[in-house]
């Protein structure tokens, strides 16, 4: 490896010179974690320009690949983006140091004197060039502090550039000695040629300019001491200076201490100033605040709170103490002898006044309470079912609702004590309300119904038998859906009945809500209560009928409550259900009863009570609860309904003795089905009667199925074809999406019966004939040919011609009479398919007619053999006997 100093001299000669830049720092370098290679050396480079203004600059220089020894810049830096330098360890020495430019450079040195060196140049060079001084960490001082004192005593540093020379090895000639230099050398022609003659003339000019030199110092040795006497005067002057600096600096430091000392006296008199401020303000707000006007204590002694003015004076009297009394203080004030008297004077005024707001309102609930009675007692008949309105006893009672509201606050206690007054006092004039009004509603709808209420003889269920009609819970009901002939007597007449109920249903639950509704809404104002639909009774309800049956009952939509919600809307229910008791009980007797009239009230009363679920769902309402729970009550009735319609589906019996015709119980399905979509028409009850349409079709597919094995006069088939017939059109007219599947069961058992009907009553009308040609395809199947199965005996031609003999058109026409007189008694003419099975067995006559034919052309080519009767003798056959019919 090169020397430093040639390396210098090489890297300023081949990299720097050709760019005009000076060489000042030098250290060589590799990467963390890579070995040393001399042929790829890398080296840092401290550089600063030769012209003004001075740029210094940091290079990284590598030795090029080519073998010759030069070098090549890879990397530039000027200095003034240097941020940061970090030398590792300010104790040890170590050989790694980062540089952070535009990001942070890891290096390692050769030597730590090395290392050493260049951040010193660096440190000089920033200290000289850069304003915005980089910082250096983790650098030994001494090498910062050397660089300080040579900067300070500016020893050793070139005017031209500022760079210590002490510490370079080489500096490079400047432009004006290389000219001194060529001169002197041109002066002297021998220079090159002899060396030896050129050092002696150097040598001898050399000796004169010493001599001149010391000459010239002699001659200035006068000046020096005259020089010498002039700094000793001056030393002398300023030691005069620095003795009287002295003495002004003593007067000025007593100066300094008086002057500290009114400085602290003046901050002692601004802090007490503050501090009087500060209390008076403080005073002034605790006075502010705990001021309650004269007129308003009046007030609270003796204000009238039996009129609107004296009621709103005292509510703004009560307010105000109530702020003076809630005032923020500092609990340090609350102390002060002062503010305990004034709040123990407060306290004075509170219970006062509270006591006095309860008597008041004590007496007006009872007041009310009584008045209501007596007017409800006088108005109540039993022409009308109406709810008397609470306009004017709330509209009495809603200017206190403030006062109510400070009462809380001021007197929980008497605020719970006159809650619990309100709610008994109104308690017993709702629950005789509420009785009356029921008691009503079912005298009004007996007299509309003209029924009597012992021994119902009304609409009931899908019941057939009069035997199975006592057994549906003991009840005395006759069948609601019956057959064609007693429905065409009375279905009107049940039709009229039930829309009457349906319609006076929806006035009681009509009348209910906006009582109720009111009632709720002024007891959340008035006493101040929070309202929030609430989700887990109304939900809890739900789940208790989806229990029963899945009916998709109504879900809450609230978001989730809060505790505390939580607990105040259980509060305003329970309020609710102290002041209305008997309006549960009430409904469901009143559902009862209307199930009692007729079960198909049921349907009625599901639609309508779920309409007002709805309506009141979204108020919260203890109304929305109580109805809800109703629902739940009218949904089992409802399931009870359609059970007890297939319970009378299953006892069904057919009459023995006559054939079986449309069974009943698919008219009452019939009729079922035409009044429940009317009943359930745009109803979100839907999904429930489609569910009580697949339990009650699944158990007449199977009971028709039953009753077609055990009738003892009709054909099974006849029974299942007329049935499913009846069930499919009955399906196709209403239209029910739910039951698509069962209606396409219902025709596709109708076709199969159909089928079966025909092939087993048809049969083979000729036997003998369906005989021989039974054995010619068994021949046929045994290998035989077919044009050579007339060569046997047994099926020769002569053979076949004497079985045709046997059937000529009048004994086959003898025989389709003597059929169609039996389906004819098989066939009920209410659904009128003996046209439908005739046209059936036609068709499958003629087709083992051409059956016949085609054998015998391929079996007996050529012999002109033929029934005795053609196709259109058939058909004129078949037309002229169902004409007969």
């Amino acid at each position: 490896m090169s020397s430093q100093p040639a390396l210098k001299t090489s890297l300023q000669r081949d990299v720097f010179l050709p760019i005009e830049e000076r060489l000042v720092g030098l250290v060589s370098v590799i990467k963390p974690g890579k070995k040393r290679n001399p042929k790829k050396a890398s080296y840092l480079c401290a550089t600063v320009t030769t012209e003004r203004p001075i740029q210094p600059k940091v290079y990284l220089v590598k030795k090029t690949d080519k073998g010759d020894g030069s070098y090549k810049r890879k990397l530039t830096w000027p200095l003034k983006e240097l941020i940061t330098v970090d030398g590792k360890d300010a104790q040890h020495e170590n050989l790694d140091f980062d540089l952070a430019f535009d990001k942070t450079y890891k290096w390692v040195a050769n030597s730590a004197g090395d290392k050493d060196s260049f951040i010193a140049c660096l440190w000089r060079l920033c200290q000289r060039y850069v304003e915005d001084k980089p910082s250096f960490m983790n650098v030994p001082l001494h090498l910062l502090q050397d660089t300080l004192r040579v900067l300070d005593t500016s020893v050793s540093f070139h005017e031209e550039d500022g760079i210590n020379t002490q510490e370079d090895d080489y500096e490079a000639i400047s432009t004006k000695e290389e000219k001194d230099l060529e001169k002197m050398m041109s002066q002297c022609n021998f220079a090159v040629a002899n060396a030896e003659a050129f050092a002696e003339q150097l040598s001898k000019d050399l000796s004169v300019l010493d001599g001149a030199n010391i000459h010239s110092m002699m001659v200035s040795e006068d000046q020096v001491l005259q020089l010498m006497k002039l700094l000793d005067d001056a030393i002398r002057e300023a030691t005069k200076v620095e003795t009287k600096l002295n003495k002004y600096d003593d007067l000025l430091k007593n100066v300094a201490d008086s002057m500290e000392l009114m400085k602290d006296k003046d901050t002692l008199i601004q802090v007490q100033n503050q501090n009087h401020y500060k209390l008076m303000k403080e005073l002034d707000d605790l006075i502010g605040k705990f001021d309650l006007q004269a007129s308003h204590e009046r007030f609270l002694v003796d204000g009238d709170l039996s009129t609107p003015n004296g009621i709103y004076k005292c509510t703004e009297a009560a307010e105000s103490l109530q702020k003076c009394m809630n005032a923020e203080i500092h609990p340090a004030l609350k102390k002060m002898q002062a503010v305990q008297e004034q709040m123990k004077r407060f306290q004075r005024y509170k219970r006062g006044f509270a006591q006095r707001l309860a008597r008041h309102l004590n007496k007006l609930f009872i007041q009310q309470g009584n008045e209501m009675g007596e007017t409800l007692t006088r108005q109540v008949t039993l022409d009308t079912v109406k709810m008397l309105p609470h306009h004017n006893r709330h509209r009495d009672l809603t200017p206190y609702s403030e006062l109510m509201l400070w009462l809380k606050g001021a007197d929980p206690e008497s605020f719970e004590k006159l809650k619990q007054v309100y709610t008994a006092s109104l308690a017993k004039l709702y629950d005789k309300e509420i009785k009356d009004f029921f008691e009503n509603a079912k005298q009004k709808l007996m007299t509309k119904l003209e029924v009597k209420r012992p021994g119902l003889n009304v609409s009931g269920h899908l019941s057939i038998s009069s035997g199975s009609l006592d057994k549906l819970e003991g009840r005395q009901r006759t069948s609601s859906i019956q057959s064609l002939d007693s429905h065409s007597s009375t279905g009107s007449h049940h039709d009229v009945s039930r829309s009457k109920f349906d319609q006076f249903f929806e006035v009681v639950l009509t009348e209910l809500e906006p009582v109720c509704l009111e009632e709720q809404a002024f007891c959340v104002k008035f006493f101040h209560l929070v309202l929030q639909p609430s989700e887990d009774e109304f939900e809890g309800l739900m789940d208790l009928d989806k229990k029963n049956e899945d009916d998709g009952a109504m879900s809450s939509k609230s978001r989730p409550l809060s505790r505390e919600e939580k607990q105040l809307n259980t509060e305003v229910r329970k309020m609710m259900s102290e002041l209305f008791p008997a309006l549960e009980h009430e409904l469901l007797s009143f559902v009862a009863f209307g199930d009692k009239l007729d079960i198909f009230n049921s349907m009625y009363m599901l639609t309508r009570m779920s309409q007002h679920v709805n309506n009141t769902q979204d108020t919260g309402s203890f109304l929305s609860v109580t109805f809800a729970s109703s629902l739940v009550h009218i949904k089992r009735n409802f399931d009870k309904f359609i059970q007890s319609q297939i319970s009378a589906i299953e006892e069904y019996r057919a009459h023995k003795k006559t054939k079986c015709a449309i069974i009943p119980f698919v008219h009452s399905f019939e009729e079922f089905a035409n009044k429940a979509e009317a009943v359930f028409q745009d109803s979100e009850r839907r999904a429930d009667l489609e569910k009580a349409y697949g339990k009650l079709i699944r158990t007449i597919f199977q009971e028709i199925q039953r009753v077609a094995e055990d009738h003892p006069k009709t054909p099974r088939d006849v029974v299942m074809m007329e049935n499913f017939h009846h069930l499919f059109a009955v399906l196709s007219q209403l239209k029910i999406s739910y039951l698509d599947n069962e209606k396409k069961e219902a025709r596709q058992k109708y076709n199969e019966h159909l089928v079966a009907y025909v092939t087993t009553f048809l049969g083979r009308p000729m036997e003998k004939l369906n005989t021989f040609f039974d054995g010619i395809e068994a021949r046929v199947a045994a290998g035989v040919k077919q044009e050579e199965v007339g060569y046997q005996l047994a099926y020769s031609k002569n053979e076949l011609r004497k079985v045709i003999k046997e059937y000529p058109g009048k004994e086959v026409k003898k025989g389709l009479e003597h059929l169609c007189k039996k389906v004819s008694k098989h066939m009920c003419e209410e659904e009128n398919l003996f046209q439908v099975v005739w046209h059936s067995m036609q068709d499958e006559f003629i087709k083992q007619y051409k059956h016949f034919e085609q054998l015998t052309e391929k079996c007996y080519p050529g012999s002109n053999i033929s029934l005795e009767f053609s196709i259109a003798d058939i058909l004129q056959y078949f037309s002229d006997i169902a004409q007969g019919q």
